[in-house]
């Protein structure tokens, strides 16, 4: 779905969602039914969550500088009890 803003010469602008590729060039305002025409407008990229946008920063800088490990990552620590499912499972 996109967001499709029109203007109504009486009431000012408002949006309509519609599928992408199905909006006219002209349609009936909301409020007053008068008819309104399509603006084109820049699509709305930057609504995004903070770890979403930080996320493809990292990816996007990586490109041409990745970042060099000089050590490896410290391990998963093992539980101390195995998971009691663990007991029902046949033993070889």
């Amino acid at each position: 779905m996109a967001t499709y803003e029109y203007h109504c010469h009486d009431c000012g602008p408002f949006e309509v969602r519609l599928p992408i590729g199905t909006a006219e060039t002209v349609r009936d305002c909301p409020a007053c039914l008068g008819p309104s025409r399509r603006l084109f407008t820049a699509p709305s990229l930057t609504r995004q969550s903070p770890a979403m946008s930080a996320a493809l920063t990292r990816e996007e800088q990586s490109r041409e500088a990745p970042e060099v490990v000089t050590s490896v990552p410290g391990g998963r620590r093992r539980q101390s009890r195995p998971h009691p499912a663990l007991s029902h499972l046949p033993r070889p």
